[in-house]
């Protein structure tokens, strides 16, 4: 899968991620969309690395991971902030 930030750049997740880290971020994905605030959102990330994939413990982010995950922070602030406009 090509994961492209906001800021335009592209990643790979089959050449730029550990397994274990495209497992977390596909938990990430789904927590994106369902966090009720930025808070929570920062909980499970720090969760998912915390207990790794299958509970085989912390899985360190790469500089990549680093970057999609501060994306999907900014993804969380704006779903939050536009759900607070309507």
């Amino acid at each position: 899968m090509i994961i492209t930030t906001q800021n335009g750049k592209s990643f790979d997740t089959q050449k730029d991620l550990t397994a274990p880290e495209r497992h977390v971020l596909q938990k990430l994905f789904l927590w994106q969309s369902m966090a009720s605030s930025l808070q929570q959102f920062k909980e499970k990330t720090n969760e998912a690395f915390n207990k790794g994939w299958n509970n085989s413990g912390r899985i360190y982010q790469s500089p990549a991971l680093k970057t999609i995950v501060h994306d999907l922070e900014t993804k969380v602030i704006a779903r939050l902030a536009e759900s607070h406009v309507e």
